[in-house]
């Protein structure tokens, strides 16, 4: 273990002992987790608390794709259909049975349960359900409502009966079925719908309807949220084991963003779950007694996409010299934990289309790394980085927010590349600017990110020019600066063809096969380069039982139960002798 390792983790293990201490000697100073007994607990069940780093920023389902927003939308709406997190299949939930489906992918036909109500009492019409799915399929400009990025190409719903609904696409769009089956597509009351993005937001969190296990009832804006039980459930996906009301009397979702006090209030008892737990502290909380775990997001793995039409990218022999110059194993074994998987190719090893990449063209040699980049013609510099022409070899790449480490991984990078000549400089600014220059290639030349979605779909949706576009896959002028005003014209037009096929193809073995097309060209050419399979962390106390998350991680409290026959806190006495 390096020296460097080692500290680290005795620093977060002391944090974590000083922060339980905190929470189980004091009251409740500013920002503390309430002790169990002081909360008022509901009829029907005890309440458990559950402990978020960030606050939720929207409950507009298409805008869901935010954890902290997600993970509140997945409790209180119910979907079209259900997709199972372990084998990615998709069953029927408010649909009684999955789509008829046209042979071009264009209608979708659903028939749907209608003895749905909403926590207002209100029914799920069919006509409901098409004007969910109008909104979510189109937008809304006038209320600044954007269309959810899972469903292209939407034309209109409609209303074949009372039990009977049809949804018809202008281009052929296999994966809406799937776009049905996850919290951005979760259904709301026909109040609701009406809402503008602003009502949406924080502070009108209780006016927000859905027909889920969970109703909100109190908001503290960017502080807690309370959601209870609603006694009347009882339309689960029929494959779940678990039927009729949650098995608890509801959550009490707190803002902790100091690890420390999430960490430090689960150890204590004062709280249930926590998530985003990073790898330093996951040891220290299974040697106390908690329960850690991982769950990954079955989609596009944690990765680097070289913005390869820029000037000093173009020529593949440097694109594939900054695979070779970055030791991904190092970065594991230093910053992260066995939760974290060595990523075999851009899609996670259980995500849809996933095909295994020639580890060669991954490998740490930075030899080689010199000798490409020799023969591209750089020379070092007096400084130690390679010049060309009067140019430096420096490159820009960004700090991603969501992503676990970024600024590490970063940092780490940096020092990897240096060592073959090339500098990378780190993107400032809070997540913002980083959002702001993230599209700007003279700004940014390496980007940072991956996607959480459990479809083929996802990987379109993280390269494509029509999505998020992570490759700025546009014409450059030699400057560097976009060369293309209007958006049309595409750098790569082989890469985004194969891209639209695996979001148009009516088979789904086509769109698997092409889906592994894309990550044998974006490795060959070395676009993208995968560093791990995202997992999402969740501290559990022992006392917790039956938590599940849906496909791509967001927590799931339907099926949790509470045991009272394991200890509620782990115990300092604990804690402190499993640090030593």
């Amino acid at each position: 273990m390096k020296v460097g390792t080692a500290k680290a983790r005795t620093t977060a293990a002391g944090a974590i002992l000083a922060a339980g201490a905190l929470v189980a000697g004091c009251g409740a100073p500013a920002g503390s987790v309430k002790p169990p007994d002081t909360v008022a607990q509901p009829e029907g069940g005890e309440m458990i608390t559950y402990l978020e780093p960030n606050w939720f920023t929207s409950l507009y389902p298409p805008s869901a794709g935010f954890y902290p927003n997600g993970g509140v939308v997945n409790q209180i709406t119910d979907r079209l259909l259900y997709q199972d997190p372990v084998t990615l299949e998709l069953h029927p939930w408010i649909a009684t049975e999955l789509p008829e489906v046209n042979e071009d992918a264009t209608e979708f036909t659903f028939t749907i349960r209608t003895d749905v109500t909403y926590s207002d009492g209100t029914p799920m019409t069919a006509q409901n359900i098409v004007d969910n799915i109008d909104l979510f399929g189109r937008g809304d400009a006038s209320r600044v409502l954007s269309a959810s990025e899972q469903i292209s190409g939407y034309d209109r719903g409609e209303v074949l009966d009372e039990d009977t609904v049809r949804f018809h696409f202008t281009e052929p769009a296999p994966g809406f079925p799937q776009a049905v089956s996850v919290y951005n597509a979760g259904l709301l009351a026909d109040a609701t719908l009406a809402f503008t993005n602003e009502e949406f937001g924080p502070g009108n969190a209780v006016n927000v309807i859905g027909s889920g296990p969970f109703v909100i009832a109190d908001e503290e804006i960017n502080t807690e949220l309370t959601l209870v039980t609603r006694e009347d459930y009882d339309w689960a996906p029929p494959v779940r084991e678990h039927q009729g009301p949650a098995r608890i009397g509801g959550v009490r979702y707190v803002h902790a963003p100091e690890e420390s006090m999430r960490t430090g209030a689960v150890l204590s008892g004062q709280a249930d779950i926590a998530r985003s737990i990073t790898a330093p502290a996951e040891s220290y909380l299974e040697d106390a007694g908690v329960t850690v775990e991982s769950r990954g997001t079955n989609s596009m793995n944690n990765q680097l996409a070289l913005r390869f039409d820029h000037p000093l990218l173009r020529d593949i022999r440097v694109r594939r010299a900054i695979f070779h110059g970055i030791d991904r194993e190092e970065i594991l074994r230093v910053l992260f934990s066995p939760s974290y998987p060595l990523a075999s190719a851009p899609v996670a090893e259980n995500g849809l289309g996933h095909r295994t990449q020639d580890p060669q063209a991954y490998a740490f040699d930075p030899d080689k790394a010199r000798r490409l980049l020799a023969e591209a013609g750089w020379e070092p510099g007096p400084d130690g980085i390679l010049a060309k022409d009067g140019e430096r070899l420096a490159l820009r790449v960004n700090v991603a927010g969501p992503q676990p480490r970024s600024r590490e991984v970063q940092t780490m990078i940096q020092e990897q590349l240096r060592d073959i000549g090339i500098e990378l400089s780190i993107n400032s600014g809070d997540n913002a600017s980083q959002n702001a220059d993230a599209k700007d290639p003279e700004k940014i030349q390496i980007y940072h990110s991956m996607v959480g979605r459990a479809d083929y779909g996802a990987i379109e949706s993280l390269y494509s020019v029509t999505a998020r576009d992570v490759f700025v896959n546009r014409p450059f002028d030699e400057e560097g600066a976009a060369g293309d005003e209007d958006g049309a014209a595409v750098a790569d037009q082989h890469l985004e063809d194969l891209l639209q096929m695996t979001v148009s193809l009516p088979d789904e073995a086509d769109r698997a096969e092409v889906v592994g097309r894309v990550q044998d060209y974006v490795t060959e050419q070395a676009y993208a380069l995968p560093l791990f399979e995202e997992p999402q962390v969740y501290a559990l106390s022992p006392r917790l039982k039956g938590f599940d998350v849906e496909a791509v991680a967001r927590p799931s409290f339907y099926e949790v139960y509470v045991d009272h026959s394991e200890r509620s806190g782990t115990g300092n006495t604990h804690a402190e002798g499993s640090a030593q």
